[in-house]
């Protein structure tokens, strides 16, 4: 449980400092990052699988149609999802995207009641209605809808969602998403080579170091949370997954010193307070369940 708790917390904090990381790239154009953080992740997981053997899966999963074409689409959901977030974090939205995490929870019940016929109780559906009023809030301060913060939140909603009812396991699905993704980066990015553009022709040394990066920053995350997710409720993970989107808000605000009025406060208050209902409402039903 403990060791579960420490794998969880490493990646979610992991996650909430990657605008620290995509900052290093900001003279990259976000649509070159995200090409390479696919290719670059590919080869770690491809060396991952290696280590461990595990090859079996991919005969399998070639003769199922139907499974490529969910990973196809999970696959299209997930590139989409990281080039708005590194496009958000370049363009000092930082704030922004930590929005879309703080809202992704509520997303989830919402996608689980449409799709999954699941059947939120009132507790849930009254934090999902608190979130919303703060979406609607925020969109009436600004004028516009929170663009950002919707992307986010429903891409990586429909990604958690497919995923959820996936055949593969964390790695194998990623590896599969991102050998799909690759051919089309390696050859853009070859494409740009062969311009003399892009960041690995102009690029200095340490722009190119950055880059390779990518591959164990995409990775080593994802396989600390499937570690910590084997290992702790999902109650706790639940709770743990704040972490992420509360630093990267703190960097948006203290760090990079992104403008956020007063009026906004009240809007990020209320997906708070609909995030503090949530997980009281999950723990109550908890207790109720130990009791009985």
């Amino acid at each position: 449980m403990n060791t579960g708790i420490l794998y969880a917390t490493l990646a979610y904090v992991a996650w909430g400092l990657f605008p620290l990381y995509f900052k290093q790239l900001a003279d990259v154009p976000s649509l070159e990052v995200v090409m390479h953080r696919t290719l670059w992740s590919l080869v770690v997981v491809l060396a991952l699988l290696a280590v461990r053997k595990q090859w079996v899966w991919m005969a399998s999963v070639a003769r199922q149609p139907r499974v490529l074409g969910a990973f196809a689409l999970s696959a299209v959901l997930l590139s989409g999802n990281w080039l708005t977030y590194v496009w958000a974090v370049q363009n000092h939205h930082v704030v922004d995207a930590s929005l879309g995490y703080f809202v992704l929870p509520l997303v989830n019940v919402a996608l689980g009641f449409v799709f999954l016929r699941e059947r939120p109780r009132p507790g849930q559906w009254l934090a999902v209605a608190v979130a919303a009023a703060g979406v609607l809030w925020l969109a009436v301060q600004a004028g516009r809808l929170p663009w950002i913060a919707l992307v986010l939140a429903l891409t990586f909603g429909f990604y958690g969602l497919l995923r959820k009812v996936a055949v593969l396991g964390a790695l194998e699905g990623l590896t599969l998403e991102t050998l799909m993704l690759a051919p089309v980066a390696a050859v853009v990015l070859a494409w740009w080579s062969w311009q003399g553009q892009g960041a690995l022709v102009q690029g200095d040394v340490s722009t190119v170091g950055w880059l390779l990066l990518a591959g164990p920053m995409t990775a080593v995350p994802l396989l600390l949370f499937a570690a910590g997710a084997r290992r702790i409720p999902m109650s706790t993970l639940g709770i743990l997954q704040y972490i992420s989107p509360s630093l990267q808000f703190a960097l948006g605000v203290w760090v990079y010193h992104e403008a956020f009025q007063p009026a906004r406060l009240v809007g990020f208050a209320l997906i708070w307070a609909a995030l503090v209902v949530y997980s009281m409402e999950g723990w109550w039903m908890r207790q109720r369940v130990a009791a009985a």
